[in-house]
């Protein structure tokens, strides 16, 4: 199976910036796309940004221009840049990944246990 570990959530004030990671791990499995949701209390868990192998990415219309999405070169990390974060950034950031079970030759969708961002204002 595949394991999605995140890190880099924690308190930050507005205007600040925060940089989460996430690698996944496990046997028999290639990654096509990798991003990022989150759930800001009382809300749905919605996108923030995806990125694919190629590297092409996708933003949600409320972090355009502040949030950057990356992928490592082993294609097994992802990194979400967060700059000139707002208190309604606040949220649990969740890592997502869209992966090819080798084994069986199945996609599946697997997600992290999540990464507290706190922005104070």
């Amino acid at each position: 199976q595949v394991q999605l570990t995140e890190s880099g959530g924690g308190l930050v004030q507005a205007g600040g910036s925060l940089r989460l990671s996430c690698s996944a791990s496990g046997n028999n499995f290639r990654i096509k796309t990798m991003g990022w949701y989150r759930r800001a209390p009382g809300k749905q868990r919605d996108l923030v940004a995806t990125i694919t192998s190629e590297r092409s990415t996708n933003y949600a219309d409320s972090v355009k221009g502040r949030f950057t999405i990356s992928r490592g070169n082993s294609k097994n990390t992802v990194y979400l840049l967060m700059s000139s974060l707002r208190p309604e950034d606040t949220a649990v950031y969740y890592c997502y990944a869209g992966v090819l079970i080798t084994d069986g030759i199945k996609d599946r969708e697997v997600w992290g246990q999540g990464t507290l961002v706190t922005v104070s204002a």
